[in-house]
């Protein structure tokens, strides 16, 4: 299992993490079966939205003397009413879900508390002008929650929340179909059939200057649908006519600047497996880009994807780095501290390319790498 840092939060989160839906209607010891089966895979990351008691308890039990070793990451904002998962803006009920969250999974902290689904900006405002942030910086105070988080499908709200200063995490839907639709406060846009009827270049510039900002600030991210409700799993089903498997979706994720997990909602342990798989698989199977590329309809022409297939370069430049890093850079009158450190200790820099082309004939997607590596030398200064 590969680890990596979430964020500014100092949290070493495994990559591949767990959504709890899978785990929806099981018995408490088919859940700790599971659940050991992920923890020996390495897994150490938990999302719980639900708020479902039963399921609560179950997860409870499972991680039940071993609650150090396991980072959840809980969810505000989520009630039970009438045998049914409810989103809530009501304080109350808002307090009570998180005090019975608490008591169920036997802890007296979360490591993430996440403010539950926020699409509209108005809803965005009503949550960070009124009484749900002030008891997440409450509990944060009390140390009953360690990090706030917040979850979104829209690149516009999850900008302004980061932007805010006011979260540490963000969960936010990542795929390649998702990545070429415009902001929308109707989740439903994303799966839409409609929406893929038409060409689409590119991945949409709101969702790749969140990833971007996200990076420079610091605040981690944590995947959600990434594998599209598993559309993406399914020839039938994905709008590019091809499927993708498991392996190929968390390898799209994880290069995408921010990025320190992706939460898949595994059903059964062979899930659980395919999605760890991704851990031992080679260079050829994580390659996304044999779905993506030399398609009609939808086109990443000229963009840089982060996959990789630039490489091997005949001195030794990581090439996908490089990129990521000026990109980073852009829109800015400086170069972010940070930013320049990561660069600063990459073996191999932009100055040392000697053009000798390798890079662009093994670029799937026509990117003009040579042009890339010249600009990256004007703002680093090597």
């Amino acid at each position: 299992m590969e680890y990596r840092t979430l964020g500014k939060t100092g949290l070493s989160v495994s990559v591949i993490a767990l959504g709890c839906e899978g785990f929806m209607n099981k018995s408490a010891e088919q859940i700790c079966s599971e659940m050991n089966f992920a923890i020996d895979k390495g897994i150490n990351f938990i999302d719980m939205y639900t708020s479902n008691p039963e399921l609560r308890s179950h997860i409870g039990k499972a991680l039940s003397g071993r609650r150090h070793e396991f980072i959840i990451q809980g969810h505000l904002c989520t009630s039970w009413e009438n045998d049914q998962y409810l989103r809530t803006r009501d304080i109350e009920k808002t307090i009570i879900s998180f005090n019975d969250q608490l008591a169920r999974l036997q802890t007296d902290y979360l490591d993430i508390g996440m403010i539950h689904y926020v699409d509209a900006e108005q809803d965005l405002q009503e949550v960070f002008n009124g009484p749900v942030i002030q008891l997440a910086q409450r509990l944060k105070q009390e140390g009953k929650i360690r990090h706030i988080g917040l979850s979104s499908h829209n690149p516009t709200v999850a900008t302004q929340a980061v932007e805010s200063g006011l979260i540490d995490v963000l969960m936010f839907s990542i795929n390649p179909c998702y990545d070429l639709q415009p902001p929308s406060e109707n989740v439903d846009d994303l799966w839409a059939d409609e929406n893929y009827a038409h060409s689409l270049q590119n991945i949409a510039p709101e969702r790749e200057r969140l990833y971007e900002l996200c990076e420079k600030r610091g605040v981690g991210i944590d995947v959600m649908k990434a594998y599209g409700g598993g559309d993406l799993l399914s020839e039938t089903n994905s709008p590019f006519g091809k499927a993708m498997t498991p392996v190929q979706c968390i390898e799209y994720a994880l290069t995408r600047p921010g990025v320190a997990a992706v939460m898949i909602g595994c059903k059964n342990v062979e899930e659980i497996q395919a999605a760890t798989d991704w851990c031992e698989a080679t260079k050829e199977e994580k390659d996304y880009t044999r779905v993506m590329s030399g398609m009609d309809k939808f086109s990443w022409q000229g963009h840089c994807m982060y996959c990789g297939h630039c490489a091997p370069c005949s001195v030794g430049i990581d090439v996908a780095s490089v990129n990521k890093y000026y990109n980073l850079t852009n829109a800015q009158d400086d170069v972010p501290e940070t930013v320049r450190e990561h660069y600063k200790v990459l073996p191999h820099h932009a100055s040392e390319c000697i053009e000798c082309g390798q890079c662009e004939e093994n670029c799937p997607f026509g990117v003009a790498i040579i042009e890339q590596m010249q600009k990256a030398v004007g703002r680093f200064g090597y």
